[in-house]
């Protein structure tokens, strides 16, 4: 069978601050060309990649990768909320398949989920609900990090996991790409914090959620005005690291470091293994083509805001 890929960035941001409306109907285009081609394959399946930021994986065990067999979306800074349709048997299947290559991975029959998972879902599929889904977690923010080299393999075990279904398999990307937003750090946290970052964050006060959506919206309006009051955004590496993907070249990013990531293009820019994954999954496929791209620096929602299309040419 053919499988499709479909990888774009998500920001909380949207409909909070955003970029001019030439912009954004520019970025309404790119989603809705990638929405018209899913509709077109009608995808039985879907794998979703994807990084969470404090929301549902905590410090009181967090695994680099985990596959989810259920799955909820909180609905943060306003986006869908309420439960995934998880074909349970298929997941714990794609999850002993993954064991067996030696990627390991962690499961969770009760994943929680911000929008990193449910932005995609809603924008590109039309609901989180809309189509059965596979979830996959891919630690993002929470050092130490995987490296792009395991977030590969992960991707690969999962794509030929995949390719044996059967089943007309639509893999996403969601995340990047250059980005650094005001995301807490263990490291760094008062008292208050640290204990949220340890697990206590996972069922946040309503005024205490709400608070801390306020300041990454503040952190973007400044932002706007000041682009190096967070870590600036960079076009060049994000066009880099797009072009990589679309020319085959995954495994050269194994040789890019954690440390280097950060440096050159921002503490969050680590989603971008989502990416790395989702292709990664598309070529155990065999030869794939890139169909649509799209880039634009958008400083409003704090990201290199990207998007790219591809299919398989077996099956």
């Amino acid at each position: 069978m053919q499988a499709r890929l479909q990888c774009l960035s998500h920001t909380p941001l949207v409909g909070h601050v955003d970029p001019a409306p030439d912009v954004l109907d520019e970025v309404h285009r790119a989603i809705a060309r990638a929405r018209e081609a899913i509709a077109a394959f009608d995808p039985e399946l879907v794998v979703l990649f994807s990084p969470d930021h404090f929301n549902g994986f905590f410090y009181d065990a967090m695994p680099p990768f985990c596959i989810g067999m259920q799955a909820h979306a909180i609905g943060d800074f306003g986006s869908p909320a309420g439960p995934f349709d998880v074909p349970q048997a298929l997941a714990r299947d794609c999850a002993q398949a993954v064991l067996e290559t030696g990627v390991d991975v962690a499961m969770s029959y009760a994943m929680q989920v911000d929008h990193g998972f449910s932005q995609p879902l809603d924008y590109l599929l039309g609901a989180i609900d809309a189509r059965p889904v596979i979830p996959v977690f891919i630690n993002a923010v929470a050092a130490p990090l995987p490296t792009f080299s395991r977030a590969r393999a992960l991707g690969q075990a999962i794509g030929r996991f995949a390719s044996q279904t059967g089943k007309r398999v639509l893999f996403i990307g969601s995340g990047g790409l250059s980005h650094q937003p005001p995301v807490p750090e263990l490291a760094t946290a008062d008292a208050h914090i640290r204990d949220r970052l340890l697990g206590s964050g996972r069922h946040l006060p309503p005024e205490e959620r709400e608070a801390r959506q306020q300041r990454v919206i503040q952190a973007a309006l400044r932002f706007v005005e000041d682009q190096n009051s967070l870590h600036p955004l960079n076009p060049a590496w994000d066009r880099a690291f797009m072009a990589t993907l679309a020319q085959g070249r995954v495994a050269e990013l194994d040789r890019c470091s954690n440390a280097e990531v950060s440096r050159i293009a921002g503490k969050s820019a680590h989603e971008v293994k989502t990416w790395a994954a989702a292709f990664a999954a598309l070529s155990a496929y065999g030869n794939y083509e890139v169909l649509d791209s799209y880039y634009r620096p958008i400083p409003e929602w704090i990201a290199g805001f990207g998007a790219m299309s591809a299919r398989s040419l077996a099956g």
